[in-house]
């Protein structure tokens, strides 16, 4: 396997090598936030695709830990790896999975930048490690709201403008940050607690609006947040009518197109009448805003997540198989820049939720009528959401998959036995005839996804038969299954590779033919509609001729 799958890697390792020279740093991440009242499950939801040219997908792992009185921790940018400087470690840590941790706490983010003139370099918090040093100090959203505002308050805000999806057993809430400046050490935020029965969303675009003044119960914001605007000439009417978004991250059309589009359309999938905000999308009527918050026309699954992280605007005026970009087998994606010029003229590529960048991506579920170990599950999936695998990985896990587990490959290194490389051979080998290859990678995903819906609720009641007597019994459980689980998304997802590769190479689609050696070679070509497009472009060049003598 290794000798095949690394010459294999390194056919498109010159594709992926061209990804990380059009680095941008806009425009990646989306987030789902989904209430218990929302939930056919009875949970509360959170999801997020990490969208990165050079983040490498891995499921992060720390366990529980004591530290003596003093002890200091080192604080690195999570975008750069560079160190930041060092912060008083808590006493005691919680274990975390990814993004959620043992208290089934978990939490998200889309960066949406704000004005430029903001951001605090000088500061030592991060966006990422607000979301990792939060995880292993917090229980609940609000407890994680607060820690988040005393890390600022303490350390300083490093990072541009942040929404955070925070999430535990109960409610779910947003939270925007913005910088105050350089040299301020500080920033502006607001938190909104989300209504049980609806859902939210956030995509690289400042969401909040006007928020309650005096309604703690649903509602934390900085104490300047206000006044701030005010100081800096960013706004000047009234307190009631104040609105965070346009104060510090007023959209412009990429903020509109690229990002607003993308909350749309995981609205209009499960809300009737979101048609009406389409023009504002579309970024012909900025005024038309969406709801920071809609209820959805039915109760929305773990699996509906999973497939709402799956969009390419299909059925839209957006979608993205129907304009030539597609090519001839239909490819819903863009190569970056996301932006381009013909003529002096600017013209961009659709931005949808499913993307060729993504690291990784989950889905939460937080259940408060089970035991926090068992409760809480982070379904986890590497590279594209489309084609990914959501794997189920326990909160109360004490170690994670191999294949999944940091430190195996990174974004310059390939690994034979990493998922995060194996999954981008099958989505990168699907993208060249896209159409034929994704409803096989499809089919294969919707067994795997809904066999372990299916055991997760079994593997609940076993753990939970055990907790009471030995939890430690029930963690055992859980860590295996999900072991187990990992191991079996790998095992699968390679040999899919092997069956896709072997019967789409080459422009072929090969057959068994039973009892005979060789396979049946169909050359289905580029189809009738895209050899129309070749005559047009090429005219009599290409036209067979009658040779006279």
């Amino acid at each position: 396997m290794k000798n095949l799958l690394l010459t294999i890697a390194i056919c498109f390792l010159s594709i992926l090598v061209l990804f990380l020279t059009l680095v941008q740093t806009g425009n990646p991440c989306t987030n789902l936030l989904i209430t218990k009242g929302a939930s056919l499950e009875g949970a509360t939801m959170i999801s997020y695709t990490a969208d990165s040219h050079t983040l490498y997908g891995e499921l992060y792992y720390w366990p529980a830990a004591d530290y003596p009185e003093g002890t200091m921790m080192d604080v690195y940018d999570w975008d750069t790896g560079k160190l930041l400087g060092r912060i008083k470690q808590a006493l005691h840590t919680y274990s975390v999975v990814g993004n959620i941790n043992e208290h089934q706490l978990a939490i998200g983010e889309t960066t949406f930048g704000g004005r430029e003139e903001l951001q605090d370099t000088t500061s030592l918090i991060d966006y990422g490690s607000i979301i990792y040093i939060t995880l292993q100090r917090a229980r609940t959203a609000r407890e994680a709201i607060h820690t988040i505002a005393q890390l600022i308050e303490d350390y300083g805000y490093y990072s541009h403008g942040e929404s955070f999806s925070i999430s535990d057993p109960n409610e779910v809430w947003i939270m925007e940050i913005v910088g105050k400046g350089t040299g301020s050490k500080s920033a502006v935020w607001v938190a909104v607690r989300i209504p049980d029965g609806y859902m939210s969303a956030h995509a690289n675009q400042s969401r909040i609006t006007a928020f309650p003044l005096n309604d703690t119960m649903n509602c934390y914001y900085s104490n300047d947040v206000i006044s701030f605007a005010r100081q800096k000439g960013y706004f000047n009417g009234k307190d009631e009518d104040f609105s965070f978004c346009d104060a510090y991250a007023p959209p412009d059309f990429g903020a509109l197109r690229f990002c607003e589009a993308r909350v749309w359309a995981a609205f209009n999938r499960v809300k009737s009448g979101m048609d009406k905000y389409l023009d504002y999308v579309m970024g012909d009527n900025p005024k038309n805003k969406m709801p920071l918050y809609i209820k959805p026309d039915k109760l929305i699954s773990v699996y509906d997540a999973m497939e709402l992280m799956r969009d390419h605007f299909q059925g839209t005026p957006m979608d993205m198989t129907k304009d030539m970009g597609a090519g001839p087998f239909l490819c819903p994606y863009r190569w970056r820049p996301l932006e381009w010029k013909v003529d002096g003229k600017t013209y961009f590529n659709e931005r949808a939720t499913s993307t060729q960048q993504t690291g990784f991506s989950f889905v939460t579920q937080s259940r408060s009528y089970l035991p926090d170990p068992i409760g809480g599950i982070i379904w986890f999936g590497v590279d594209d959401s489309y084609s990914t695998v959501y794997t189920p990985m326990y909160c109360g896990i004490t170690e994670v998959p191999p294949n999944f587990a940091e430190g195996n490959g990174s974004m310059m290194v390939f690994s034979d036995s990493s998922a995060f490389w194996l999954f981008n051979l099958v989505s990168n080998f699907a993208y060249t005839r896209y159409k034929d290859i994704i409803p096989e990678i499809r089919t294969v995903q919707n067994e795997l996804e809904m066999n372990y819906i299916n055991e997760v609720s079994e593997i609940d009641k076993k753990a939970l038969d055990l907790y009471t007597s030995s939890p430690e019994e029930a963690r055992e459980i859980l860590t295996a299954y999900s072991l187990g689980s990992g191991k079996k998304t790998f095992d699968t997802w390679k040999n899919l590779f092997y069956y896709l590769f072997t019967k789409y190479m080459d422009g072929n689609i090969k057959t068994v033919v039973p009892g005979q050696k060789n396979p049946k070679v169909s050359q289905p070509g580029y189809g009738e509609d895209w050899n129309r497009r070749i005559v047009k472009d090429t005219g009599e060049k290409l036209k067979v001729k009658e040779v006279k003598y």
